[in-house]
């Protein structure tokens, strides 16, 4: 099949390559001719792991291209998917539909023959029928159906989770929609992956209830650490007990610094807006996002009490400032509001992140960034861990405590034992929701 991909970001990129590699005819179209040239050059504008390589066997192939044409790319398509941005509104929490709702008139301009169009975006409920109206209106004559196939990816394992999906959900109206999706993810069925085909309204609001449920797991773990916390029990073993219960599963309950990145922070907000614009307030998801804000400030009050009640004039080594390991997004990381508190405080902060640099100099000003662990560390008073990178997982604990000018550790995603780090010298740890030890500051 010939498939347009309307947007060259995270999901669109991600959504194309690998519609390609199913064997599609798939162009990719973006409005920013850098980011063209880019993907042309074969250059990968985000960190994901194999999609380099992946992208590379397509193009080679001679199935997957890039182009700044809309027209061009559309024409003869039998699907035109929407992956465009849609970030959370200023002032009012809602989702930013501005560039799915111009993409639809661009699209209506462009359509010369049936087509499906597809929106990926992640986008509130009734979105997919204003989409239909805005094509409609804008060219009367196209022949069309409209879908909603929201994703589920998770960055840096989104190959995977395409490739083998725990299911796609695809809302439509039409036979004729549904035979198209189907055919355009028939590969999947040669591994069972389950295809949900739903109604418009109920593919958009599983999107928003599967993330909102993720966050509220994040968010219940991490208000347990604090108990834990108050009352000496591990959240690590009670996070390990429970999620051994076939009906709560182990996913998503690792106490840390909150949630953040590209999806649940503005996921949540959205669907918040939705209840209220709807009159049925979304109390829990309003909950979770005030106890989300919540942890990350306690997280500054951590690493402050740690270092005796002030960190003016100390150097702190930060481990990891992307949102999570294997990606390069910086969206809505907690080290967006932790680097900066300390940076407030008085702290001289070094950073070391595998893939975090590129964004993190716009985005956290004021630091000084390093490749390696050990030298983040050198006269340190304090190294604090806020992504679990494979590269921290594994440090020499003695080295870097013998490299501190005080060696303190603040491992705000429990990546070590206590007793270890205190068996390597180090005079200060604090976990999340764990024990900790601590000697009088210096």
């Amino acid at each position: 099949m010939k498939i347009a991909m309307i947007g060259t970001g995270y999901v669109g990129l991600v959504s194309g390559v690998c519609l390609s590699d199913f064997g599609h005819e798939v162009v990719c179209v973006d409005s920013d001719p850098r980011k063209v040239e880019m993907l042309t050059r074969g250059e990968v504008p985000i960190y994901e792991p194999g999609l380099d390589t992946l992208m590379a066997r397509n193009v080679q192939a001679g199935r997957l291209s890039f182009t700044g044409d809309l027209a061009a790319a559309v024409h003869g398509a039998d699907a035109v998917f929407i992956a465009v941005g849609t970030p959370t509104r200023r002032g009012d929490g809602h989702a930013d539909l501005t560039y799915v709702f111009e993409a639809a008139r661009q699209v209506a301009d462009a359509l010369d023959g049936y087509a499906v169009v597809v929106t990926k975006s992640t986008v509130p409920v009734g979105t997919n029928r204003k989409v239909g109206e805005i094509i409609a209106a804008t060219n009367p004559q196209a022949e069309f159906d409209v879908a909603s196939n929201p994703e589920f990816l998770r960055e840096g394992a989104a190959i995977d989770d395409f490739m083998r999906p725990d299911r796609v959900v695809v809302g439509v109206e039409t036979t004729r929609a549904a035979d198209v999706m189907r055919d355009i993810y028939r590969p999947l069925s040669l591994r069972d992956a389950p295809i949900v085909t739903t109604d418009l309204e109920s593919a958009e609001m599983i999107k928003y209830a599967a993330n909102a449920f993720l966050a509220t797991k994040i968010t219940f773990i991490n208000e347990i650490a604090m108990l834990c916390e108050r009352t000496g029990a591990d959240v690590k073993q009670v996070a390990r007990a429970i999620g051994l219960d076939g009906r709560i599963g182990s996913k998503f309950l690792h106490a840390g610094p909150g949630y953040g990145g590209s999806c649940f922070p503005k996921d949540t907000s959205a669907l918040a807006r939705i209840g209220q614009d709807n009159g049925v307030p979304m109390r829990i998801t309003e909950t979770v996002i005030a106890v989300n804000d919540h942890v990350r400030r306690r997280m500054i009050d951590k690493i402050l009490d740690l270092c005796g009640g002030s960190v003016n004039g100390k150097a702190i080594a930060v481990l990891g400032v992307t949102f999570k390991p294997n990606t390069d997004d910086m969206r809505e990381a907690p080290s967006l509001t932790i680097v900066p508190a300390l940076i407030g405080a008085g702290a001289q902060v070094r950073v070391v992140d595998p893939q975090g640099r590129r964004e993190g100099e716009k985005l956290l000003p004021g630091v000084t960034w390093l490749t390696d662990p050990y030298e983040a560390a050198t006269g340190a008073d304090c190294v604090t861990i806020l992504t679990e990178w494979n590269e921290f997982r594994g440090l020499d604990l003695e080295r870097l405590a013998g490299a501190m000018a005080v060696p303190r550790m603040a491992d705000l995603r429990n990546i070590y034992d206590p007793r270890d780090v205190a068996a390597a010298g180090f005079e200060a740890y604090e976990g999340v929701g764990r024990g900790g030890f601590s000697a009088p500051a210096a």
